[in-house]
């Protein structure tokens, strides 16, 4: 099953799609909980967060845009999102320094995956942008040409220019955040 069907499934309340989500998930989420958790949180925390993470899904299954990404890589964030919350209310409860460096060194590695998948999802919704916008964002942020120099080689006024940057960026914010919840708070 592709990722949008799975999901339509699970929003017609689907038992045998969410079964196997879990199926097919549980250990990538188990491991992403784990490398959060490891040095602070019991086997039993771990193991609430992977569940809170499908029961997120069930009951937040339009959250999900396959447009954006894949599920594998939503539910990674999902979990890692958890786990930090989880990870909060341990620190609270025991009152423990946040500056375990295994802690930070296992969570740069999560950040590092987190970040490429966030760059693909960012390069896709550039992609996705219509011509002029799409070479007028490249040049711009890309190649760092001013507005008078894109104005100049693709025969517009420099406040066209700025108007469609305007436009675009605000378009490609909304791309990133529309279905999630708002990306930048990290797909939740």
């Amino acid at each position: 099953m592709n990722d949008e069907k799975i999901i339509t499934d699970i929003k017609n309340r689907s038992e045998v799609a969410i079964n196997e989500i879990i199926t097919k998930y549980s250990k990538l989420l188990w491991s992403v909980a784990e490398a959060v958790l490891s040095h602070i949180g019991s086997v039993q925390d771990v193991e609430e967060c992977v569940a809170d993470t499908f029961i997120y899904l069930w009951e937040h299954p339009e959250k999900f845009n396959h447009q954006r990404g894949k599920l594998k890589t939503w539910l990674s964030i999902v979990a890692r999102t958890q786990a930090m919350n989880r990870y909060r209310e341990i620190t609270k409860r025991n009152t423990l320094p946040l500056e375990d460096t295994d802690f930070i060194d296992q969570l740069s590695v999560v950040d590092a995956v987190l970040e490429a998948e966030t760059r693909k999802a960012l390069l896709a919704a550039v992609n996705a942008l219509g011509e002029p916008d799409r070479e007028i964002l490249i040049r711009r942020y890309y190649y760092n040409q001013k507005p008078k120099e894109i104005a100049l080689a693709l025969d517009m006024s420099v406040k066209q220019i700025d108007n469609r940057l305007y436009q675009t960026k605000r378009r490609l914010r909304e791309m990133l955040t529309r279905s999630e919840g708002g990306q930048y708070e990290f797909f939740q």
